[in-house]
């Protein structure tokens, strides 16, 4: 959950004139979710937000699904994705229910010739691959690697890279994407024991304002559609907002690890939450000191959701044979744990420098036949001795 941000010129009081210096009026916009209840932010414009000029067309971008009611540990070889030159072109589902969409994508160009907005899900992108600027009407947030970009629905954005070799995992939400609602104490501040604090968020900066009417298109998501739509001004001519509801950024290396004298269950790895699905982060840490620990996690079994691992960087303890850029699908159903040999490794060991984001969601994910093309299919049967 953020906290209160401020950008740019705002009047003194809310819902009141906002007059322009050489005349006219600057219009409000109520950015809010979840009706009237949820965060929101007010934002200032110098033309009207609805002026839509023109729709070009619209088309289907729905994830084409071809495994349904899974059961089946999966490996998915992320990096065998190949790289595209247009952001959306890349993005690739692999995995999907009615409450998110998990896939990566290897953009090699920056977006310049659109705009996009998501008009039905948050996002969630982490940046595994490159840098360089997200640039909103809200205001830029610079990103590098390990970072988490959050961007709530409705925001309008470009992402500026700074190189051609770029890795994202992404991750659409119907839900709003908050912080644990247990590390916050009743006023939404994060508490003294949570794993970090309002003070390692990247906010927006640098807000650009342009005068300046035109054609402007934006690709706007709404459900599994894609619509081009013109708009008569610039998306970006905010002179000053207020509030709640914006993009900002965590990184990864940000995260303190809770470690104790015996193996703690993977909620203490939790960073963000949704109604239907929790995000957490497996960063380097020392190992559970009591003289008979055992590191490895233990066998559990997988009830109330299907876990997904993308493993980023370092030797992940519990797993054989996997590497950046790899998923593993753990279904809900079918107990899951160590490979064999991995729990007797981790005895007497210290530390572990893996680096890797979880998504457990709560209803069962199907598997699109974009993920099928990058399965290792012999997976499942990676724990018989």
């Amino acid at each position: 959950m953020p906290i209160y941000h401020k950008l740019g010129k705002i009047p003194p009081k809310r819902h009141t004139i906002f007059e322009k210096p050489n005349g006219g009026y600057y219009y409000e916009q109520l950015f809010g979710t979840e009706g009237f209840s949820g965060l929101s932010s007010l934002m200032y414009h110098i033309y009207r937000p609805t002026m839509v000029k023109e729709i070009l067309r619209s088309y289907s971008v729905a994830p084409s699904i071809a495994v349904t009611d899974n059961l089946k540990a999966r490996k998915l070889r992320g990096f065998q994705i190949a790289p595209a030159e247009d952001y959306l072109e890349s993005r690739v589902p692999l995995l999907v229910n009615g409450d998110c969409t998990i896939g990566v994508a290897a953009p090699r160009k920056s977006m310049t010739d659109y705009f996009y907005k998501n008009g039905a899900y948050d996002e969630l992108l982490f940046v595994h691959r490159g840098s360089g600027k997200l640039r909103t009407q809200l205001g830029t947030i610079n990103f590098e690697y390990g970072d988490y970009l959050i961007i709530p629905r409705g925001v309008i954005y470009q992402l500026e890279f700074e190189s051609q070799e770029n890795r994202l995992l992404w991750m659409e939400s119907r839900a709003p994407i908050y912080t644990p609602r247990r590390y916050r104490n009743q006023f939404g501040q994060l508490l003294e024991q949570a794993p970090y604090c309002e003070r390692d968020y990247k906010l927006p900066t640098d807000l650009e304002t342009h005068d300046q009417k035109g054609d402007f298109l934006i690709k706007i998501k709404k459900q599994n559609a894609m619509h081009e739509v013109v708009y008569a001004s610039h998306p970006f001519d905010v002179v000053g907002w207020d509030g709640y509801n914006y993009p900002y950024g965590f990184s990864i290396h940000n995260f303190e690890p809770i470690t104790g004298r015996i193996h703690q269950p993977p909620p203490v790895h939790q960073t963000f939450e949704t109604e239907a699905l929790v995000v957490c982060s497996f960063c380097p840490r020392l190992y559970d000191y009591h003289p008979r620990a055992v590191p490895a996690p233990y066998n559990h079994s997988n009830i109330d959701s299907d876990e997904v691992l993308y493993y980023v960087d370092g030797d992940f303890m519990s797993r054989n044979d996997v590497e950046p850029g790899m998923f593993t699908l753990h279904p809900g159903g079918i107990p899951h744990g160590p490979h064999p040999g991995a729990m007797e490794r981790s005895i007497g060991k210290k530390e572990t420098k893996e680096l890797a984001v979880m998504i457990d969601t709560f209803r069962p994910l199907s598997i699109t036949e974009q993920a099928l093309a990058i399965e290792d299919s012999t997976y499942y049967r990676s724990w018989l001795e």
